[in-house]
């Protein structure tokens, strides 16, 4: 009877400091944007039938420990959704400072916060490039990273090389996906 007292107890403490702890750990990172809801219709500006400028992000709850942030938009619907055979990366931005809580409309180059760095989309140029999908509706996955580490300059890397380098150092994704289909 005495060791069962002692079990129960025991759960009883742990039980108690769980609440505590979770918070601490499972932060709940969001991204969000004012500009499209989550698996809403991205609007015609933001897409190469339009101004081809880039939506307004924003993010919260960014982990304790968080050195820098990762943002890749891509499409694994390409070319065609019901068919699809690549992943079309739209945009790269890495070494976000943690401090920075969101990305203004049609973001230039200049806007980027000191420290932020591009990778290539597809189109193997830096900066956002906007759905262009050339049949049927296709999602648009905007991904953001909170990582344990500031990465070197990798000099303009592809998604496959940034995601190689970090490996290891991700400690929360955020994730916000837009539909688009031309007429």
């Amino acid at each position: 009877m005495n060791k069962w007292v002692f079990i129960v107890s025991q759960l009883f403490i742990f039980l108690i400091n769980i609440p505590v702890d979770a918070r601490e750990v499972n932060t709940v990172m969001q991204l969000t944007s004012p500009s499209f809801e989550d698996k809403g219709q991205i609007a015609k500006k933001f897409t190469c039938d339009g101004e081809n400028i880039s939506p307004a992000l924003k993010w919260s709850g960014i982990p304790q420990g968080t050195k820098s942030l990762v943002l890749i938009v891509d499409d694994p619907d390409a070319p065609d959704p019901a068919n699809p055979k690549m992943t079309w990366v739209h945009w790269i931005l890495y070494n976000i400072p943690p401090n920075v809580g969101s990305l203004p409309e049609a973001v230039k180059d200049n806007d980027l916060a000191k420290g932020t760095l591009q990778g290539l989309n597809d189109w193997k140029k830096t900066g956002y490039g906007g759905p262009c999908p050339p049949i049927g509706k296709h999602r648009y996955f905007h991904k953001l990273y909170a990582l344990d580490s500031f990465l070197p300059d990798l000099s303009r890397p592809a998604k496959a090389k940034l995601e190689k380098a970090m490996k290891g150092h991700i400690l929360s994704k955020a994730e916000l996906v837009g539909l688009y289909q031309r007429n």
